[in-house]
């Protein structure tokens, strides 16, 4: 049934369009940063997954319905996904928003937002994520422009990214992670270390193979072969390995030809304190290397993809690395190695320095104390700032309309 748009003319109607778990996180956030301000004026409509509903949002379909992963995972849904694409623009339309803000999933919130705009150009659509325009298919960002008012950028350096491509207007609101920042500061890894009963003479090394399975699959043979040459160099640490709970089987599975059985921790605060326990990490490039980074944690850094796709990725990513924290410090800091470099033997040449005092650990210490302060924003928290610019583009429409 076709929601129809609320009358009182003090309502603020935002539509918004989360297609996947991490977009519905900060869509919660988003939601009660907004309603800190509009109270019981703001009318939501949309889409979005369990976080945003303990908000009180109700939304037009399950997320299950389109958080697929994959181009071979989109193709067999994209009947489906089509369907609710197109869905989702009628009951947008007939919502009658102030403001619509798709939250990443560029795969399923960039057709809404195009169809949205053809039909009604009027309707600011602000976009909370940006695509990663900066390190592959950088047209896309000038492609953006005409259905896209503005891009809350997660990242301190998309501002300039999208104004050198010709992209929307770019704002750096702030990561999520920062709003843990005092948070982390204050963790107090100890209690970790006590219940696992760890040896204090040997160095804690913490290990990332990865959240998804492809990822998992492709690194935890090389990462065990690392641990194996360290040992044979006469290091035999200690290692933990954090995951989510879903994962642990595989993970024992696949840690059972390591030289040495890792301590597998599920929770979100442990992994935090593995972190800080940590002597250095061995990490897969992606976010957590941001994580690593504001827990002040050394790290070597490994990425494998598929033998058949990695030379379409060789071409397509345009950035000078693919480690966020390095792109936040705009220096390559923590080394990384793909694909064949990414063999035990370098692993273990980059990670025996970083458990040791050396001028290698010194220099990434030194890196790593600078990225909170890159990350920073002036005053209130990343959900703020991004409501702020939201409810700018909301309350300017409404006094238009």
């Amino acid at each position: 049934m076709t929601r129809q748009a609320p009358h009182d003319s003090g309502d603020v109607r935002i539509v918004l369009i989360a297609g996947e778990h991490s977009g519905d996180a900060l869509g919660a956030h988003l939601i009660a940063a907004l309603r800190s301000r509009l109270g019981n004026r703001l009318k939501l409509a949309g889409v979005g997954g369990a976080d945003m509903q303990r908000e009180g949002f109700v939304s037009d379909f399950p997320l299950a319905d389109v958080a697929v992963m994959g181009p071979l995972s989109i193709l067999r849904h994209l009947p489906r996904i089509v369907s609710r694409v197109y869905a989702t623009v009628d009951r947008a339309i007939a919502f009658d928003p102030h403001a619509v803000v798709i939250i990443d999933s560029p795969e399923f919130t960039h057709p809404i937002a195009k169809r949205i705009r053809k039909r009604r150009p009027d309707i600011p659509i602000i976009d909370y994520v940006s695509p990663s325009v900066w390190a592959w298919r950088p047209g896309r960002a000038a492609k953006m422009k005409p259905y896209v008012d503005h891009i809350l950028g997660l990242l301190p350096f998309e501002p300039a990214a999208h104004e050198r491509l010709g992209g929307p207007p770019c704002t750096y609101v702030g990561h999520s992670l920062i709003e843990r920042q005092s948070w982390l500061d204050a963790l107090d890894p100890e209690p970790l270390r006590a219940r696992l009963g760890l040896d204090p003479a040997r160095p804690v090394i913490v290990a990332l193979p990865g959240s998804r399975t492809s990822e998992v699959g492709r690194l935890m043979e090389p990462f065990g072969d690392t641990l194996r040459i360290l040992i044979e160099r006469g290091v035999t640490p200690e290692v933990l390995l954090p995951c989510v709970p879903h994962r642990r089987a595989l993970i024992k599975q696949l840690s059972r030809t390591w030289p040495l059985p890792p301590h597998i921790i599920e929770t979100d605060d442990d992994k935090f304190r593995a972190f800080k326990l940590a002597r250095a990490a061995l990490a897969a490039s992606g976010t957590v290397t941001l994580e690593l980074a504001l827990a002040g944690t050394p790290m070597v850094v490994a990425y494998r993809v598929d033998p058949v796709a990695a030379p379409f990725l060789r071409r397509m990513i345009k950035a000078p690395t693919t480690v966020l924290a390095n792109l936040v410090l705009g220096e390559n800091a923590f080394p990384e190695f793909h694909q064949e470099k990414s063999s035990p033997e370098n692993l273990a040449a980059a990670l025996l320095p970083l458990l040791k005092a050396s001028p290698e650990r010194d220099a990434q210490l030194a890196a790593l104390a600078r990225i909170p302060g890159l990350m920073h924003i002036e005053g209130g928290h990343p959900s703020e700032a991004a409501a702020e610019i939201v409810l700018d583009y909301a309350l300017k429409q409404k006094r238009e309309a």
